[in-house]
């Protein structure tokens, strides 16, 4: 295993370039798996990514392909019940991840290049990946995908965010509050992201250990696909969700 995997305890991959039309996500299946998503056993997920091959790479090759490993702090997942998604543009009738993890706090982390976020990982365990699985939603079917479509979650306010099903209906019972004149961002957020740059360990509550991990999307807003790296015995390692802006592992800008 290479050291910066060794160090940061996940690395991560990339999305696809195609889309099914409509919103998905992706949800972590434990150490010990909850449910099973339907995953064709056809549907290869490195025709929707080129970056897959990142947990591979050493901190030499990684600093000669100009990508950087932030990590961001843990996750809490009281349920391991995770939703994928634009954090201000998605509510509590959104799904979890078909996928179910053990409870717990896991490390959330993020790689960066050219001065954007190129991926966030969320890590449940050491090791790095010998098969990829795309994240699904309990209605999605990878069967049904063709070429290089994939499931993502669409990005409407520049941000992806990862966290518990729970986050999710207390960051919305927080929302409720606010006035008619107010938002979220605006009136909650913003302040915390002056002194984050554009990432965020953020609480709905103070004094709440729940959080929600939000970061920039890449490029912005789009539709972007999360993958699960399993381990021989279909274990998942890690979720990743790729925000496109690295090309076949690569950071560097092309001529």
């Amino acid at each position: 295993m290479s050291s910066w995997l060794e160090r940061s305890g996940f690395a991560l991959g990339r999305a696809l370039r195609s889309f099914r039309s409509g919103s998905s996500t992706s949800i972590s299946t434990p150490a010990v798996s909850a449910s099973t998503p339907r995953v064709s056993a056809e549907w290869d997920p490195t025709r929707a990514s080129s970056n897959l091959d990142v947990f591979d790479l050493s901190d030499a090759e990684l600093a000669e392909r100009q990508i950087t490993v932030t990590p961001m702090g843990n996750l809490e997942l009281p349920t391991g019940e995770i939703i994928a998604c634009d954090p201000l543009v998605t509510g509590t009738d959104r799904p979890a991840l078909s996928r179910k993890i053990k409870p717990g706090h896991y490390p959330v982390s993020l790689l960066e290049t050219q001065g954007r976020v190129a991926a966030a990982v969320l890590r449940f365990r050491a090791g790095t990946p010998v098969r990829w699985e795309l994240a699904t939603l309990p209605d999605q079917d990878t069967s049904t995908l063709k070429n290089d479509e994939a499931f993502g979650y669409p990005v409407d306010t520049g941000l992806g965010s990862f966290m518990d099903k729970t986050a999710m209906v207390l960051m919305s019972q927080q929302q409720d509050k606010l006035e008619a004149k107010q938002n979220y961002y605006d009136d909650v957020l913003a302040v915390e992201f002056e002194s984050n740059q554009d990432r965020l360990m953020h609480h709905p509550v103070a004094g709440n250990p729940l959080n929600i991990a939000m970061f920039s999307s890449g490029w912005g807003d789009g539709i972007y696909s999360s993958f699960w790296g399993l381990d021989a015995a279909g274990t998942p390692l890690l979720l990743m969700t790729d925000f496109d802006v690295l090309e076949n592992a690569d950071g560097r800008e092309s001529d």
